[in-house]
């Protein structure tokens, strides 16, 4: 992929602000009774705590007027009377936040799951498999984060600091006035801030996600850039993507310092003026002591819950962002296929098909390929010559340029869905093996499970296996072959019997010794189905029940494998070249392209 199209792709939506809004309020209207749960018991414990402001400045007052110690002894039980309701109280409110925000994170992953795994192929691959990762990884952790840690802290303190304002007032309304002059520094030092915030923290995230997909690019094509000879120019472009993160990165921790800068002016202006207050009324006889004291610790104890929630802001912004990019994959249009048609039958028509992946750089050139209900055709051909763009065309993976593919007389866009396609990138994912395999059906018996095994030629590791079919494999489980793990794509294959299958190099990266057992395995997983397998060796070739030749995006022959070598063309040109390799090495897995 060349700079000009990576920066040319169509990324995957990301909702609008009203559009998060109204995502948000879906998943909280569930759960309304334990939010007003949750509201009630923090707003009860937040006042309970208020009244230690008042009680120390009674105390201050005490001290004043000489009053014996036994005075002090009803106020000091009521600071720790109002210590302990507090903290129940607090605790028990953020364990119900915690619960409210991690519910509702829950619902909106099995939604951005949900859709994600229903996108066409084709979609995810024009944004680049980088943006779907960046957002199912990064994203969804920035989210976690934020229900988890700012989430409630951004409540307690929201309460803490209207009810506080409250006490003041409560107290004397001209302590309001030192406060209303601190307010609107920090009400426009929030707004500065949100109006960049956003804009940088989502331009953040796409950027981390280009960084992510030019590293898939480079690294999961090494072999073709190292053969190309192309590994400065990948390089330029990783320090490109990599520069390109790291300067938003730092333009947010600079936009940070001044946010932070901004909020400690707004605090030294409001407890000059609290003080200054202070001073004024109690020497005209306007208040005690005690109550200036009180209304001083009023607004210091300002200080945490407002700082904690500014703070946090920034955590709330970059989680904003990613809100909008998970939501904004949960609102992406799914094709229509309410009038989906059963085709008859599985005979495969490609009539004319061209496709290019650049304007101006076609891949296909008017490609005609039929495909009898039950026939196994081999594709080959050299690198280049469009093996797997014909198969993913057929698959559904993309739309031909032009041309057009039926399945059993169906145009393919309108035949419900029944063919599958095995890549030579195959993941195993991380559970039990029986797990793994039930993906494809999950209704499969045990005696099913094993019964594909066994018809791929895997039953005898699987049973091996430490926990046999129960043994946890994928991420931080026992670890499989490629071979392996491609024989469990296979099985999966049995257990899904799509009538319809494609393999698309299937066997390519298994070594020479498991090449010939891949191959006996694919052939089985294909009987009784209409099978099109892009060919890595041409031993899959000759045992086909036809073999199709492409050639720089045409279908230059096509015929059985004995015919193809009694016609002498293209294809005996590659098959004498691969016998003579493979003599040479003294393997049967040697590649054509």
């Amino acid at each position: 992929m060349s700079a000009d199209q990576g920066t040319a792709r169509e990324l995957l939506t990301t909702a609008s602000t009203a559009r998060v809004r109204a995502a948000v309020g879906e998943l909280l209207r569930p759960r309304r009774g334990l939010a007003w749960a949750a509201l009630a018991v923090l707003v009860a414990g937040t006042a309970v705590g208020l009244a230690t402001a008042p009680l120390l400045g009674h105390v201050v007052d005490l001290v004043g007027a000489g009053s014996p110690a036994d005075a002090l002894t009803w106020p000091v039980v009521a600071l720790a009377v109002v210590a302990a309701v507090q903290g129940v109280a607090v605790a028990a409110g953020t364990s119900l936040v915690a619960r409210l925000g991690e519910g509702a994170l829950a619902d909106l992953r099995e939604r951005f799951v949900e859709r994600a795994l229903h996108l066409p192929l084709e979609r995810v691959e024009q944004a680049g498999a980088g943006d779907l990762t960046a957002r199912v990884t990064r994203d969804v952790q920035v989210i976690a984060d934020a229900v988890r840690n700012a989430l409630p802290v951004m409540a307690r303190s929201a309460l803490t600091i209207a009810l506080t304002v409250v006490g003041i007032a409560v107290l004397d309304w001209r302590f309001l006035i030192p406060v209303l002059l601190a307010a609107p520094i920090q009400a426009h030092t929030v707004r500065w801030y949100g109006g960049r915030a956003v804009r940088l923290y989502a331009a953040q995230r796409v950027a981390v996600g280009a960084q992510q997909q030019q590293l898939l690019d480079s690294i999961g094509g090494a072999s073709t850039v190292r053969a190309f000879n192309l590994a400065e120019r990948h390089v330029e472009r990783v320090r490109a993507r990599s520069s390109a993160a790291v300067d938003l990165a730092l333009r947010g921790i600079r936009l940070l310092t001044r946010f932070y800068g901004r909020l400690n002016l707004a605090e030294f202006i409001g407890l000059a003026g609290v003080l200054v207050t202070g001073f004024l009324l109690v020497g005209n006889g306007s208040a005690s002591v005690g109550t200036a004291t009180a209304a001083a610790l009023y607004f210091h104890g300002l200080f945490n819950p407002i700082n904690a929630a500014l703070a946090l802001a920034d955590d709330v912004q970059a989680a904003s962002a990613s809100l909008a990019r998970l939501v904004g994959v949960a609102d992406e249009p799914l094709p229509d296929t309410s009038g989906a048609v059963r085709p008859a039958n599985t005979a495969i028509a490609v009539s004319g098909v061209e496709h290019s992946y650049v304007d101006g750089h076609p891949v296909l050139r008017g490609v005609d390929l039929e495909l009898a209900p039950g026939e196994r055709v081999a594709l080959v051909g050299a690198s280049g010559a469009g093996k797997t763009t014909l198969a993913k065309l057929i698959a559904g993976v993309h739309r031909p340029t032009a041309g057009v593919i039926r399945l059993g007389g169906v145009e393919l866009d309108r035949a419900v869905r029944s063919v599958a396609l095995i890549s030579q990138e195959v993941h195993v994912f991380a559970g039990p093996l029986t797990e793994d395999l039930r993906l494809a059906r999950p209704s499969a018996t045990d005696e099913e499970i094993t019964g594909a095994l066994e018809l791929v030629g895997a039953l005898g590791w699987v049973r091996a296996l430490p926990s046999g079919l129960a043994t946890v494999v994928g991420e931080g489980g026992h670890r499989l072959t490629v071979a392996q793990a491609q024989q469990l794509a296979l099985a999966r294959l049995v257990l899904a019997d799509p009538p319809v299958a494609i393999l698309d190099e299937a066997t390519a990266d298994a070594g020479s010794a498991g090449a010939r057992e891949l191959e006996a395995a694919a052939a089985r997983a294909l009987d009784g189905r209409t099978g099109l397998l892009v060919a890595h060796r041409l031993t899959q070739a000759a045992s086909a029940d036809r073999v199709v030749v492409l050639a720089d995006g045409r279908v230059v022959e096509s015929g059985t494998h004995a015919d193809l070598l009694a016609a002498g063309g293209r294809y005996a040109q590659l098959w004498a070249a691969w016998s003579g390799t493979r003599s040479a090495v003294g393997e049967t897995g040697v590649a054509v392209g």
